[in-house]
């Protein structure tokens, strides 16, 4: 069973990332897995200069949506908000998706547990 859903709701520095508990369990400590996005400047691709930093949420309840504070960094650095890159993880119907969020959390009896969901485009 997959205990997440997501959402990417938004534009540009607006955008944001919504996840759902799905479960009928309270989920703690639940964190997604930093995103390397593939570089788009560089013909052929090249090292990742951007990626997607996401803070960890203490818990979320069965049935919640949380939106997950995160940010955008380039080459080491923070990103300005207007350079905010989520919108790179939409899903877009009958393209490849390169990226997955790889979620990770604590289960009620406090077994650790993990879903991997494919995204963007």
């Amino acid at each position: 069973m997959n205990n997440f859903t997501f959402e990417i709701k938004g534009d540009g520095a607006a955008t944001s990332l919504e996840l759902t508990n799905a479960s009928d369990e309270t989920l703690k400590s639940v964190e997604i897995l930093t995103i390397f996005l593939k570089d788009e400047v560089t013909p052929g691709g090249g090292p990742s200069k951007a990626h997607i930093r996401f803070e960890p949420i203490t818990s979320v309840r069965p049935k919640e949506t949380v939106v997950l504070p995160h940010k955008t960094w380039v080459d080491g650095k923070a990103a300005l908000a207007t350079d905010n890159e989520l919108q790179r993880l939409r899903v877009v119907a009958g393209s490849v998706r390169p990226y997955v969020l790889d979620i990770s959390w604590q289960n009620g009896e406090g077994k650790a547990c993990f879903q991997r969901i494919p995204v963007g485009h």
